[in-house]
């Protein structure tokens, strides 16, 4: 009883310690963006639009196919049963509060996270990171924070992408593939549709959008020997980001709902 105790005991502490550090090291990286050194910004713009274009641009093939599949399924579904919901309000609720955050936060763990873990590990283990501290250059400004803004940005992007695509087309396919009566379907969304619904979508997005990348971040610099720690750290940071996304939607639909 003992040693379970004191192992429930270590682990809790662990824990506690790795969230708290993960919180230091959001605030160090979220002090540079106020700070604006002459030297350096061109190569922190460009690194934040590759990634931007690696997550966002590059994964247009990829969320838009999922966007009309949901979208698509979802009008039927509830259009069937519409004497019982409100459609508007069930799509809005659906997709722009609930289903694009999360799809999108899924569809970036497995695409960036899994690539700025390995990306920074190899550059710790290579020495590259200590490179760039000899050269008197804050790793952190040129590694670091254009990563965080990239992927933020390309996450809110796609959560827009995937939410017009949702709508709009999944009610296209309805509407031309099907003999489902749709009635004022758009102006039932329009109706809907609140500040409210769209806040809650875009704080949802950059809280994961910053979850994701700190938490890839912070175990990408863990690996500093080994090439093959990469895999075990990789496969550690998306797990360890999907269960931060989780708990970040509940806690901001149970912010918002009550």
């Amino acid at each position: 009883m003992d040693n379970i105790a004191g192992y429930i005991g270590r682990k809790a502490t662990s824990t506690t310690n790795h969230i708290l550090n993960l919180f230091a090291f959001t605030y160090r990286i979220f002090v540079l963006i106020f700070q604006r050194p002459r030297a350096g910004r061109a190569l922190v713009r460009r690194v934040a639009l590759e990634r931007v274009y690696f997550t966002c641009v590059q994964a247009l093939p990829i969320i838009i196919p999922i966007a009309l599949v949901f979208g698509s399924m979802l009008i039927i579904q509830f259009a069937k049963v519409s004497g019982q919901y409100d459609l508007g309000k069930t799509m809005v609720m659906l997709i722009v509060r609930e289903l694009g955050p999360v799809i999108t936060a899924i569809l970036v763990i497995l695409r960036s996270a899994t690539a700025i873990t390995i990306e920074i590990g190899y550059m710790n283990v290579f020495h590259e990171i200590d490179a760039i501290e000899m050269a008197g250059i804050d790793p952190m400004r040129i590694v670091c924070l254009p990563r965080l803004i990239g992927i933020t940005s390309a996450i809110l992007c796609l959560f827009i992408v995937f939410d017009i695509v949702a709508i709009i087309g999944g009610y296209l396919i309805v509407w031309v593939f099907t003999y489902i009566p749709m009635g004022d379907f758009m102006t039932q969304i329009g109706k809907a549709i609140t500040a409210t619904d769209i806040a809650v979508g875009i704080i949802k997005t950059i809280f994961f959008g910053i979850a994701i990348t700190v938490t890839c971040l912070k175990h990408g610099l863990s690996i500093k020997k080994l090439t093959t720690d990469a895999p075990f750290s990789t496969s550690k940071a998306s797990v360890e980001c999907f269960f931060y996304c989780i708990i970040i939607n509940v806690i901001t639909s149970i912010l918002f709902y009550m």
